[in-house]
């Protein structure tokens, strides 16, 4: 593979693996497994791009007894579930007319009594939120005033955007709730009460060791982005001790994520013993309505040029460019600034503060252009965002406790990102940056493991460039 007289790679074609076939109900779901004891539906109106999916889904009932064919194991409404009145105002408050696909399959199961552990895998997009924040809502005691459902995520971006939904979902009701992130807590507080708990593993942890929550009436325990927080690489040894000082038994495990790599799968069915499983086919977790371009630059600053020149682009709607460092997204966002351009950083270095603000501004529009690390690249739900640019392409070295020179490109955070636009069926575009052979290679593997053509757009002809952005974003 070289250079052409430009400068740039020349393209390969990639095979793309014809479709899985459709994945069925296993006949023996698995046996019982041990115990091991040792980090979206937003709040704004959902449309019925979502309602209408049509994404297949598959079950695997952990009770060998259960009828999969029962009408209990699906619901069409939302009325079915039997759920109580001033649930059903605000389910219809925010903007759901039926549940989507996986809230079809999930909610009956998640519902049912005596409580069942679940383990979701399902598109980025879907209502996994609102299906885990339902049954969150439907456990609670309203008349106790003690925590009874607790919520991890990996970022306090997404526990307050979760926690978002929850008030919302809940308008109706007397829910009490609290935040478990760092400066989200009332001052030298000594006992909380609130029956819903939304916090990062963590401070959770904190709480919990310091009874500051009392665990003994917590009846629901819910991991978002349970791939991340289960990963020994991400966040598994810390959720893994929030599990640890939770009651051993009464406590209903809900772990939902748009991905689960193998390792993480295995751990999961430890960490959620005995769990209904429901997941996509595997071919649909690359979003569909998502097309996927690279453009091929010549080097670093190269790189920047072209993001100065997709300017006018990012700001139709819109956009979110990923970073690999912090200092690298301060950087770009300075320059760009300074050259008239009107963008903003989000990072963890960030006070919090500081942090709520930006994501706040942008998920009302006051911000177009979000320069970012992985901070968000999981469970954000901002639907106005129709384009996400990997500046720089995620690899498997950001991830904590990997090796420094482990530079594969890591997938699932790949889905992630991309995920952040086509949210609920819209459509968006993702726009990938290689410059050397290292990162030419990297977008191969990617390409190689989703099965997901990725396209090239030229960068010699800027106007060329502008002309096939514009067209793919109609």
């Amino acid at each position: 593979m070289e250079k052409d007289a430009d400068g740039f790679y020349t393209p390969a074609p990639v095979a793309v693996p014809a479709a899985e076939a459709e994945a069925k109900p296993e006949a023996n779901p698995e046996a019982k497994l041990e115990d091991e004891e040792k980090a979206e539906a937003p709040t704004e109106s959902v449309n019925t791009d979502l309602i209408n999916s049509t994404f297949e889904v598959s079950v695997t009932l952990a009770d060998q007894q259960a009828d999969s064919s029962s009408p209990l194991y699906s619901v069409k409404t939302f009325e079915e579930l039997g759920l109580h009145q001033d649930l059903l105002k605000g389910i219809y408050d925010m903007g759901f007319s039926k549940p989507s696909k996986i809230q079809e399959r999930a909610l009956p199961l998640l519902l049912s009594n005596p409580p069942t552990n679940m383990i979701g895998q399902s598109q980025s997009g879907t209502g996994k939120t609102a299906a885990f924040v339902l049954t969150m809502l439907s456990r609670v005691d309203f008349n106790l005033n003690k925590p009874q459902a607790l919520c991890l995520a990996p970022s306090r971006e997404l526990a307050r955007q979760i926690m978002s939904v929850v008030i919302a979902m809940g308008k109706f009701t007397s829910v009490q709730t609290e935040y478990a992130i760092k400066e989200n807590l009332p001052r030298n507080a000594t006992r909380i009460t609130a029956q819903i708990i939304v916090g990062t593993p963590g401070t959770m942890i904190d709480l919990l060791r310091r009874k500051v929550i009392d665990a003994s009436g917590v009846r629901v325990f819910v991991l978002d982005e349970a791939d991340n927080m289960l990963d020994q690489d991400g966040l598994g040894d810390q959720t893994l001790r929030v599990k640890n000082l939770l009651p051993k038994s009464q406590v209903q495990i809900i772990l939902f994520s748009a991905t689960f790599p193998d390792h993480v799968r295995a751990f999961a069915s430890k960490f959620a013993p005995n769990a209904n499983k429901i997941e996509l086919q595997r071919e649909e977790l690359s979003v569909d309505s998502i097309r996927q371009f690279y453009m091929d630059c010549r080097d670093e600053e190269h790189k920047y040029d072209i993001l100065v020149t997709l300017y006018t682009l990012l700001t139709i709607g819109q956009s979110i460019i990923f970073c690999q460092h912090r200092h690298t997204a301060d950087r770009i966002s300075a320059r760009m600034t300074a050259e008239g351009h009107h963008v903003a950083s989000l990072h963890g270095a960030k006070d919090a503060t500081e942090r709520d603000q930006i994501i706040d501004r942008f998920r009302e529009g006051k911000e177009k252009v979000l320069i970012t690390t992985n901070v968000i690249a999981r469970g954000i739900d901002i639907l106005q965002v129709n384009m996400v640019v990997n500046y720089d392409l995620p690899l498997m070295n950001e991830r904590s406790n990997s090796r420094p020179d482990d530079v594969r490109p890591d997938v699932e955070t790949y889905i992630h990102r991309i995920g952040r636009t086509g949210r609920f069926g819209r459509k968006g575009i993702s726009v990938n940056f290689v410059h050397d052979r290292k990162t030419w290679q990297q977008m191969q593997q990617i390409e190689e493991q989703t099965g997901k053509k990725i396209m090239r757009i030229e960068t010699n002809d800027i106007d060329v460039m502008e002309e096939k952005m514009r067209k793919a974003m109609k």
